[in-house]
């Protein structure tokens, strides 16, 4: 996964150029593995301070962690735990190729607990390889049979991440995507 993290944030980075994020104080990278993407979002945007929310397995080998890396420790948080349990308290969620390995209820479920901790307002950005039309060739119609060999999760369209955006009561907002169109940010708001 590490070695995707580079193209991956450059991706998601272009595609929320323009976003506002003045309402956002507080930013939680939801199973954000050693922390490449928030570090980056963190180093983009000075004021906001975040924490990623990872199995303890994931961040105790400090060496590999981005914060210190890139100079962001200090509004950087690692927080061990659950996101099938819960969630820190945030203004707005990233879930970057989270999803994508779940099935309709666990994603749902992901969903409701960030919707319960978000503050007033808040937003969540689910970040997926989304799935065009028939017509369209892409790499997530590739990567949705290797989805498909392995676990319970797939790749979705961006109707299809609405639907779980809304069933966990959250409302869509858009759908960015960075001139590749090889990943998407649909973004939604707390109700």
């Amino acid at each position: 996964m590490t070695s995707y993290s580079g193209t991956q944030t450059a991706w998601v980075l272009e595609a929320l150029d323009g976003n506002d994020f003045s309402k956002v104080s507080e930013l939680c990278d939801v199973a954000g593995g050693h922390g490449h993407l928030l570090s980056h979002i963190l180093l983009k945007f000075p004021r906001l301070h975040g924490t990623i929310l990872e199995l303890p397995s994931v961040i105790e080998n400090a060496p590999v962690l981005w914060a210190e890396r890139l100079g962001v420790a200090d509004r950087c948080r690692y927080g061990g735990g659950d996101m099938f349990q819960g969630v820190p308290r945030a203004d707005a969620y990233l879930m970057k190729m989270v999803l994508h390995d779940w099935d309709d209820a666990e994603c749902v479920q992901i969903l409701t607990h960030t919707h319960r901790a978000a503050s007033s307002g808040g937003a969540v950005f689910i970040i997926e390889h989304v799935v065009p039309g028939p017509e369209t060739p892409h790499f997530s119609k590739l990567f949705d049979i290797h989805m498909m060999c392995w676990g319970t999760g797939r790749e979705r369209t961006a109707e299809e991440y609405v639907s779980l955006l809304e069933r966990a009561g959250w409302r869509y907002v858009t759908t960015s995507y960075p001139a590749s169109r090889m990943m998407g940010v649909v973004q939604g708001v707390k109700r």
